[in-house]
């Protein structure tokens, strides 16, 4: 069986990538969305499980010391990760997976999986991030001054993504988003096998 492709979405928080892999999985049957693990509290309305799985420091790093995670990294004083688990089952039953984390961790996955994906999310400018992030007023601003300053280091290393869209328009970034998908299948590396049954009667 081909395996499934891993996906590594990063983005800015206020960037609006949730929004989008919402209706990209709308319309993609064979893409499971991980869920990460946080040492963050539950803001309102976020289930455990859903959201993220939610549990506490000296868990967490247990769990790194297992080997459990996949990648993982401290964010605004809090720890986020990626339960390896899921991931590779999923993987190996042919099952495309999207990893939604932060830029230090999607550099960790790329050095352990060279074949996943980077997709990295842009603001139409940070003004219009800190906008956004003042819009949804479920900070204080001190902490949106963090947000904004920790997404400045983390558009700097976009660089180092495979492929970079802007979230202006929706739609727009949709399609942006459904066309890497596609052309991600595309690339030799998943298409080895099809040149040679073109060339066995040959």
């Amino acid at each position: 069986m081909k395996k499934g492709n891993l996906y590594v979405v990063s983005a800015p928080s206020g960037c609006g990538k949730g929004t989008i892999l919402a209706e990209i999985l709308k319309k993609n049957t064979n893409l499971f969305l991980s869920v990460s693990a946080t040492t963050r509290c539950p803001r309102e309305g976020e289930v455990d499980g859903v959201n993220y799985y939610y549990i506490s420091e000296e868990e967490f790093k247990s769990e790194i010391e297992s080997g459990g995670m996949l990648e993982y990294a401290q964010y605004c004083g809090n720890f986020y990760g990626t339960p390896k688990k899921k991931v590779l089952e999923k993987l190996n039953k042919g099952i495309d997976v999207i990893l939604e984390i932060e830029t230090i961790g999607a550099m960790q996955v790329k050095e352990a999986m060279k074949e996943a994906v980077l997709i990295f999310i842009l603001p139409p400018s940070v003004a219009e991030l800190r906008r956004r992030l003042n819009k949804r007023g479920t900070e204080e601003q001190e902490v949106i001054d963090i947000r904004v300053k920790e997404a400045v280091e983390e558009i700097k290393r976009a660089v180092n993504y495979d492929y970079v869209m802007m979230n202006d328009e929706l739609e727009n970034a949709i399609n942006d988003f459904e066309a890497i998908l596609k052309a991600s299948k595309l690339t030799i590396e998943n298409n080895k096998n099809m040149i040679g049954k073109v060339l066995e009667n040959a």
